[in-house]
């Protein structure tokens, strides 16, 4: 998590390993899904973001197992329809909240335009949308978004094989 650069014989001498046992190894944690995918994080700045957007969201009260994979269903439909750089959208707990979105706006108009859409959102409770932005262009960042802060925090075992 820290570089997934490194190459397989980087690894393998970081882990005092074979360069086979480290392939070996990331074939098992994909296929396990401890590894889900790889990608780059860019400096969403350079790239013409102004804001990144935590939107928490209230669902109906009475949303039913049916009703939640309708929703499913409606908000990848409006996702693939948008113009949102929308990264997260997860059920979850807390602040009296049960969604989250993480998303990117090119400027406080394309945020306040994705407001008023996430308010046609047919299973919200349009009154409950609360939102905490990030002015990316900020000069202090006390810790940006990034991965590699949390690779010391994995263990995820790994099985040492004599060849």
């Amino acid at each position: 998590m820290k570089n997934s650069r490194r190459s397989d014989r980087e690894l393998a001498k970081a882990l005092n390993v074979s360069q086979p046992t480290v392939g070996r190894m990331i074939k098992r944690l994909e296929k396990e899904g401890y590894i889900k995918e790889y990608t780059v994080i860019p400096d969403f700045a350079k790239i013409g973001f102004q804001l990144l957007g935590l939107i928490f969201v209230k669902m109906e009260k009475s949303l039913s197992r049916e009703k939640c994979i309708k929703a499913e269903a409606i908000a990848r439909q409006k996702l693939e329809q948008s113009h949102f750089y929308i990264v997260m959208l997860e059920r979850g707990l807390g602040m009296g909240y049960d969604g989250v979105i993480i998303t990117f706006y090119k400027d406080y108009s394309n945020f306040t335009e994705h407001m008023e859409k996430l308010k046609e959102f047919p299973f919200f409770e349009s009154a409950e949308i609360q939102s905490f932005l990030i002015d990316l262009n900020d000069e202090v960042h006390y810790l940006p978004l990034g991965f590699r802060h949390c690779g010391s925090l994995l263990r995820i075992p790994i099985e040492k094989t004599s060849e």
